[in-house]
């Protein structure tokens, strides 16, 4: 299989931002969502809004998320308009909390688990999609870039209990008592994404901002701190090769802290959702690391 390319930076501001986006030479067309983590009041590590600001606002692009599964200050729209809004999401574009108003079903083709995937109704307000992550660690999963963002995070608040519990509960109130085995939940995620790709086609692209690396995700209210330096920003029309290209850039790294971030994701068996991802086709854990920065003056 010929390899997916990866572009990397290690700049990370706005203008790289955009310049790597560019690098894609792939025009979103029509209404763009921007999908990222609005972050969980009383964590810092979300994108920045003025990082992000310049790229969103070249597409005309509008923020979206979907409420979330556990307590907090995202599980209603409300509190999760009022947290974007302290987080300054709302002073860079429009912002949608995409199951606001209920949720619709998108077909999963080939899933040994799932056979459908909830995701927020307002998905079909979009002609296309740039799913922009922030690379960090995850409690859960290991890892978050773009395949736990567009799995999870687009879910809706029921399809997020729907893939925590391979298929058997929809209700925030019950799921965390009928969780799915770790490795099940992985591979739930993976043909979560497989709808999502399936729905979109071609009008999607990924970026992963590798910077603030916790060992836990942006949904955590009180996260431990970064336990790494920053690392670039990675972009890609393949969400698996991206990720991958993530995760080997912090193993290769000499960083001291890499050793912690290592830990998080192995005993989650965080790589295994990559693994599962190659089966169902939705991309290749075979890439080209391109480092646009040598191309600079």
């Amino acid at each position: 299989m010929e390899k997916s390319k990866v572009y990397f930076t290690k700049n990370i501001n706005s203008n790289s931002l955009v310049e790597i986006y560019n690098t894609l030479n792939k025009d979103l067309n029509g209404k763009v969502a921007i999908k990222i983590s609005t972050g969980e009041k009383g964590n810092n590590n979300y994108l920045n809004p003025l990082l992000i600001k310049d790229l969103v606002q070249s597409l005309n692009g509008t923020i979206v998320e979907c409420n979330t599964a556990y307590a907090g200050k995202r599980n209603t729209t409300k509190e999760h308009l009022e947290t974007a809004k302290e987080h300054g999401f709302f002073d860079i574009a429009n912002v949608d909390i995409m199951d606001s108003e209920g949720d619709i079903e998108l077909p999963i083709k080939g899933g040994k688990h799932l056979k459908v995937n909830y995701v927020g109704k307002n998905i079909k307000n979009y002609d296309s999609i740039l799913i922009l992550s922030h690379f960090k660690g995850h409690p859960m999963g290991g890892f978050g870039g773009a395949l736990k963002n567009m799995s999870i995070g687009i879910a809706s608040s029921k399809g997020k209990c729907w893939i925590h519990s391979a298929g058997k509960v929809d209700n925030p109130k019950t799921i965390w008592k009928n969780t799915a085995p770790q490795d099940v939940f992985l591979e739930c995620m993976g043909e979560a994404d497989k709808s999502v790709i399936d729905y979109f086609k071609d009008n999607i692209a990924y970026i992963n901002v590798i910077n603030n690396l916790s060992v836990d995700c942006d949904c955590v209210a009180t996260p431990e701190k970064p336990c790494m330096h920053d690392i670039g920003i990675a972009a890609s029309l393949d969400p698996v090769a991206l990720d991958k290209a993530c995760l080997d850039l912090i193993y290769n790294s000499t960083d001291e802290g890499r050793e912690h971030f290592i830990k998080r994701v192995e005993t989650k068996n965080g790589k295994h959702i990559i693994d599962y991802a190659v089966t169902l086709k939705i991309g290749n854990d075979n890439y080209e690391l391109i480092n646009i920065d040598k191309y600079q003056d």
